[in-house]
This record gives C-alpha cells, sequence and structure tokens, in this order.
C-alpha cells in the first residue's frame, strides 16, 4: 500500500470470500494494492470457527473448491472442517494473501466521501483497543454469513444454571460423559454433532424438535489412495469430475427445485427410507410435509442409526419455558439438564457493518426501505458507489445452509450448488466492473435503482411460483416473508447473468474519456459488422453478375 496515486481496495474479512477475491486480483490484474481486515487471527471463516463434532460440508469437496485451484488430495468426497481449513491457508500463503491482511481488526464503519470518490474506514486494533481512520477507493464486503450465534427465543433462556454453549461456538472444556445433555434445533449442525456425542453411551441427550427437515441418504465416503493418485497424476481428471459436479448440481435443480411432478416422486422416495430408518415413535413426527426443497435437505449422518440408541430422546412437544434446571414443556412436562446445547442459528437479516453510502443511508436503513435485503445481481446495492458484496460463503453451502441467518449478497444462493462457484462468478464480474477504476479511468460506479427494482421485481416474480414459497424458511424475510436469499434459476443461469457488466445499468463518475472511448469501441465493432455484412453480400452477388454476363442466370 505505497503508492497514494494507486486506487486502494479494502476487502472486509479473510474467509472464504475475501481470499478469493484477493486471489483474483492477483491472479486476473496482477494488483497489489489491497488490504484485507479480519476480526479474528487466521484465514478460514466459518471453517476456522466452526469446532463441533461432525463439523463439515455437504458439498463434493471437488465442487466445493477454487476452480483454479482443484486440490487432488481431499481425504473424502466430503471434507470436514480442519482439512477445508488446511485449504484455504495454504491458498493465502500460496498467492502471498497473509501479508495483506490485518488480523485481529475490526471494520466498525466506512462513509463514503462523494468529493474524494473513495470511502473513509474506521477499524479498531482488537488487541489493543486502538481504533484507526483510513480510507480506500473501493469496498469489498466479504464479511460471511455466519458471524452472531443466536440463542433460541425462548422464556427463560438465561435462568440455565448449568453448562451452556451455542454448537458455533462449541465449548470443548465441557464434560458430557455422564451427563443430561438438551439439544435444541434440528438443522444440519446437529444433525451431524448428535450422532457423535450420544455414540457414548454414558451420555443422556435429549433433542427437541419444531419441524422436520428432509433426510437425504448418506453419500460421504473416503477416496482410495488409487484414486488419489489418480486425480493427481491423469491429466483432466480432477476438471472432468468437477463438470460431472457441476452439471449434477443443475440437473438436480430442474428435477428437484423446477419440476413438481418429479419433486412429489422424489418426496414419497426420501419419505420411505426416512420411515424405514427412524424409529416408529416417531413416525408421527420425522417425516415433513412440505416439498423437498422448500427449506435446504439435509444428509443422514447416522442420525437415524443414532434415534435408536437408548440413550437418545427425540421431544416434539415444544419448549413452554426454560428453567434453572432444565425445560418445561408446553405439554407441562419437567426434564432436568446437565448442559444445554443450542443449534439455532444466527442473527437474522441485519447488515453487521456501518457502511453509508451517497444518499446517506447506511445498508441496512436501504434494507429496511425495502423490507428486506435487496441488490443488483446479489452484488451491487444503489445509493453506495463503489461498493460491492461477495456472497457469504459458509455452510450454506457447506452445512449450516438450514441456520444461515444473515443474507450478506441477497438472492445468491441456492440449495443445490457450491457457494464458492457463486462467489467466483461474483469476483469475476466484480473485477470486470473495477478494471476502468484501476486504470484511472473512472472515479465509481453506483448501481441504478432502476436496474435494481427491475432485477428484483424479475425475481421475486420467478420465486413467487417457485418451491420456496411453500412452508416457513430462513430463505425468507421474517421466515414467511418476501424471498431474499435464494437465486431463482441454475447455476449456469447465475454465470450468464454476471458473465459481464452492462454498463448502462451503472452511473459512472469521472468517466468523461472512459465512455468516450466505450462509445468509440461500440462504433468500431458496429462498422466491423457492417463491412463484414457488405462483404459477404458482394461476395455473394459478384458470382452472380458474372454469369449473368455469360448469358447464365444462377438462382441461390
Amino acid at each position: 500500500m505505497t503508492n497514494p496515486s494507486i486506487p486502494r481496495i479494502a476487502i472486509i474479512g479473510a474467509g472464504l470470500g475475501g481470499v478469493s477475491f484477493a486471489i483474483g486480483l492477483k491472479r486476473q490484474l496482477r494488483y497489489e494494492e489491497f488490504i484485507i481486515y479480519e476480526k479474528a487471527s487466521d484465514v478460514g471463516g466459518t471453517w476456522r470457527d466452526n469446532i463441533y463434532p461432525g463439523c463439515a460440508s455437504d458439498v463434493p469437496m471437488h465442487w466445493f473448491s477454487l476452480s483454479t485451484d482443484l486440490n487432488p488430495n481431499w481425504t473424502s468426497t466430503h471434507g470436514n472442517n480442519d482439512e477445508i481449513q488446511r485449504y484455504w491457508k495454504q491458498l493465502s500463503i500460496k498467492y502471498a494473501i497473509e501479508p495483506h491482511i490485518a488480523y485481529n481488526h475490526l471494520v466498525h464503519s466506512a462513509t463514503w466521501d462523494a468529493a474524494e470518490q473513495l470511502y473513509h474506514i474506521v477499524v479498531e486494533d482488537l488487541k489493543t483497543g486502538t481504533k484507526t481512520s483510513t480510507s480506500a477507493h473501493i469496498l469489498i464486503s466479504a464479511v460471511g454469513i455466519l458471524e452472531v450465534p443466536r440463542a433460541p427465543d425462548i422464556p427463560g433462556v438465561k435462568d440455565f444454571a448449568g453448562d451452556v454453549f451455542h454448537s458455533a461456538r462449541w465449548n470443548n472444556s465441557v464434560e458430557l460423559h455422564g451427563r443430561k445433555v438438551a439439544v435444541i434445533g434440528n438443522g444440519a449442525s446437529a444433525t451431524q454433532f448428535v450422532p457423535l456425542i450420544a455414540s457414548d453411551p454414558e451420555v443422556q441427550v435429549t433433542q427437541f424438535c419444531r419441524t422436520p427437515n428432509w433426510l437425504l441418504p448418506p453419500i460421504r465416503a473416503n477416496y482410495s489412495s488409487r484414486t488419489i493418485w489418480i486425480f493427481r497424476n491423469i491429466p483432466f481428471v480432477m476438471k472432468l469430475y468437477r463438470w460431472w459436479l457441476f452439471l449434477r448440481s443443475d440437473i438436480l435443480y430442474f428435477t428437484i427445485f423446477k419440476n413438481g411432478w418429479f419433486r412429489s416422486r422424489f418426496a414419497k422416495t426420501l419419505r420411505k427410507y426416512i420411515l424405514a430408518n427412524a424409529p416408529e415413535e416417531y413416525h408421527k413426527h420425522i417425516a415433513p410435509t412440505y416439498p423437498p426443497g422448500c427449506k435446504r435437505m439435509i444428509f443422514d449422518t447416522n442420525y437415524t442409526k443414532t434415534l435408536h440408541k437408548p440413550n437418545m430422546d427425540v421431544n416434539w412437544n415444544g419448549i413452554d419455558r426454560i428453567t434453572t434446571d432444565g425445560i418445561l414443556t408446553k405439554t407441562g412436562e419437567k426434564l432436568a439438564f446437565d448442559v444445554m446445547i443450542f443449534a439455532t442459528g444466527f442473527i437474522v437479516d441485519r447488515y453487521p457493518i456501518n457502511v453509508r453510502g451517497s444518499k446517506g443511508m447506511t445498508v441496512q436503513d436501504y434494507y429496511d426501505s425495502q423490507r428486506g435485503p435487496r441488490a443488483y445481481l446479489g452484488t451491487s446495492v444503489p445509493g453506495f458507489p463503489n461498493f460491492f458484496m461477495l456472497s457469504g460463503i459458509s455452510f450454506l453451502a457447506a452445512q449450516y445452509a438450514a441456520h444461515l441467518k444473515r443474507l450478506i449478497g441477497p438472492n445468491t444462493t441456492t440449495g443445490h450448488i457450491s457457494l464458492i462457484y457463486t462467489v467466483e462468478v461474483q469476483v469475476n464480474y466484480i473485477i470486470k466492473l473495477i478494471k476502468p477504476i484501476l486504470k484511472g479511468d473512472v472515479s465509481s460506479f453506483e448501481v441504478t435503482s432502476k436496474a435494481t427494482d427491475v432485477y428484483n421485481d424479475m425475481i421475486q416474480k420467478r420465486l413467487s411460483k417457485s418451491v420456496f414459497v411453500s412452508c416457513l424458511s430462513w430463505y425468507r424475510t421474517g421466515g414467511d416473508g418476501r424471498i431474499t436469499s435464494i437465486f431463482p434459476g441454475a447455476s449456469t443461469q447465475f454465470w450468464w447473468w454476471l458473465r459481464r457488466p452492462v454498463w448502462s445499468h451503472y452511473t459512472a463518475i469521472g468517466a468523461g474519456r472512459w465512455e468516450r472511448r466505450l462509445r468509440n469501441q461500440r462504433i468500431r465493432r458496429s462498422l466491423l459488422f457492417l463491412a463484414l455484412l457488405v462483404a459477404a453480400s458482394l461476395q455473394l452477388t459478384l458470382p452472380a453478375l458474372q454469369d449473368t454476363e455469360l448469358g447464365v442466370v444462377v438462382i441461390n
């Protein structure tokens, strides 16, 4: 960051999104004038922070990794948090991202200065408590989607006198052996850690569930040494395999998410699987009545087998309140516990940083005015020049999807593809968009309200006819409102819409030369196209004229 005349980029977050964007800057533009502010002490985001037993991806690893950096050494089809964290740490070293990262630094605010065409940023050093001011011409939000764990909204939640923690902040110092453990929640994280804590017969587990989830048969498998050798040594095998995973994900979209006839038959198959594997005493509650795809579907990681264990119980009666020594159910039953684990997601619908744009509004102010998160292509927000958001990569694509509660990059997520793919598409789009700024040809780009409204009206119209409106879910504002997180299309469609910027959808400042050059390029392309048409026409006409002179009429 030594040349003040070169536009400076500030990236908030050194999770998967922030590291991916930094890699994109280096690989595509060889650009070095950027800094990443990370409030923790390492890269990796969610995969760094979540250490609960069984934490793993539910997206195949050759799909849940960067297309530029395929890894032949994945030990299984679906990696655990340690393996995934190592992958991203190695990438940060490989691309020399580490020198650009200010660890233990929390961004408090960023305010757009129209006169200077940059953001004034307030950052706190969490080790010293010192706050400093800095600036950047471009601000990238890569803060992720799993930040502040949500405690359940249950009376008496603070009254419990025993050990209590959230699964996203797993407390390894709490001894579970020989104790009664209450697990509140039954999303993807609980489905992963419950079988492991219940594997100790001296741990009595009671899981409190509200709404059942569609469980998919287990697909995780370890790679053999031969398979890993093939990935390492035979050219194109990994790329072909990744392409197959890509195509399979879109096939899933067009069958489960798009086709009602297939979806209903798929529901029957899943229902048979669930009832065949779960204890009969739970059959009344454990199979969902809403259609598959309406909420995130969850892979069965020995969960249904665990339900048969004598030290495992599932309670569907609902919680009336939490007491000092346990839980009072809505049927009046009092249950005593020593430990309480919340698997209840994260704070919902709030953008966590005070980013203030050209109209004096913060990002959250804008969200509130729109009745929920809203953006153009899930990437740009009107009123916020040179501010771009990446999909928060995390367990949404990896496993925590049922508990996603903070929406960063509205309407960019799906229930069928890897969010790393989504972020790569966004990274490529943003880099094309900011290239004129980095070259000094433009001061700022701000997406227009009209383009944002047209885009969002279109996707909401699509979503209103989709499976996602068939139930209450985190996909929707407040659980039952407008769908603000899901992209209504296949992965290929998302790529197509973001393959290049539509410049007319943005207002450019300080762009006189660039606009003239862009206009001249369009004129040259039009003239070239016209010249080719004329040449082709002459090529067809001249032979006919020559033949006519010889007394022969040729009809083409």
